[in-house]
């Protein structure tokens, strides 16, 4: 485990958290929850009969010790776990939707966190991320003040020397294709709260385009300019600033000669939003081939509570990693 994944396991340890598991069929899901007790992480929630979960590891090779379950093929539990959440108020779903809709596990992990049964939800190993990001929209929802779900990779790219030295959070790289300025100030919000939250980085957020504080002219450009307005007025707390070119961002020379006026983010970036998917899903590449970066993630953020979409390739080492920001992301 490299030192980056490493830290972010010592700190989930400190605040232990339920995490629910729902593609319990799956031996790495199976292997990564035995890692999560092993490391002290939390207490991962299967959900599936706890017989079929037992039988699949005990042919892995995979210790159960510390496993809790939901038994999502029980049509008790299911009853039991609706009207818990008509309980708790909620009325989006009527008792017996839930009951019915929490057939499917992926369904019933979103249920689970929005009831309080688990802090947090790990799934994507089976589920395509369309159908984890759907369900956690329609069970879960989104946080306030954000218009759609997105996500957010930390790259660490040698030679880079910003003010978190060699990182930077990039955003968004795998979710909302083409954001108006709702959801850019949205995925500029979530971000700032994910590096605070995740990396204890102090947010300084640039909306990046091609134009530089009025340089040139475009539609799409307003778009980004409407969305630095509305972040600015629906959390002034967060440095937030655009539109910047990439230059003018992170190298604080480019923006002594781009940028007139004060600026608290410009050549001091560490979160950069990128105007569409298009740009930040090159982005991202652009830094991992040529700039030989590690990337970590995407973290799934925007959602009221933590989620996270595991890749369908990725080994057991880097779905520890996600769940251990996940965590702390529940903490």
């Amino acid at each position: 485990m490299n030192e980056f994944l490493s830290q972010m396991v010592e700190r989930a340890k400190r605040s232990p958290k339920r995490v629910a598991f729902p593609e319990s069929s799956c031996a790495d899901i199976l292997r990564c929850a035995e890692q999560v007790v092993a490391n002290g992480m939390g207490t991962p929630v299967l959900v599936g009969a706890q017989a079929s979960v037992e039988a699949l590891a005990a042919e892995q090779g995979v210790s159960t010790a510390g496993f809790d379950y939901f038994d999502n093929t029980d049509e008790a539990n299911r009853m039991a776990l609706a009207e818990k959440y008509a309980e708790m108020g909620f009325s989006d779903y009527s008792t017996k939707a839930v009951a019915r809709k929490s057939k499917d596990p992926v369904n019933c992990g979103m249920f689970l966190v929005k009831c309080g049964l688990a802090d947090c939800c790990a799934a994507g190993k089976e589920y395509p991320t369309g159908d984890v990001v759907f369900s956690a929209m329609s069970f879960i929802g989104l946080a306030e003040g954000v218009a759609s779900p997105s996500s957010l990779g930390i790259a660490d790219i040698p030679g880079f020397e910003g003010p978190q030295g060699s990182m930077l959070g990039l955003a968004d790289c795998a979710i909302t294709a083409q954001p108006d300025a709702s959801d850019l100030a949205g995925i500029a919000i979530s971000s700032a709260d994910t590096v605070a939250g995740l990396m204890g980085w102090e947010p300084r957020v640039a909306m990046l385009a091609f134009s530089t504080k009025g340089s040139a002219e475009h539609e799409t450009i307003d778009v980004v300019r409407e969305a630095v307005r509305r972040v600015h007025e629906l959390r002034p707390d967060i440095k937030c600033d655009g539109e910047l070119q990439l230059d003018a961002a992170i190298i604080p020379a480019a923006a002594a000669h781009k940028v007139k006026g004060e600026s608290e983010v410009a050549g001091r970036a560490n979160v950069l939003i990128f105007p569409n998917l298009h740009a930040g899903n090159i982005g991202v590449k652009l830094v991992q081939i040529f700039g030989h970066a590690n990337a970590y993630g995407p973290v799934l953020q925007g959602f009221s509570k933590p989620v996270c979409d595991f890749s369908r390739s990725a080994p057991v080492e880097e779905m520890l990693g996600n769940v251990a920001t996940l965590i702390i992301r529940a903490q």
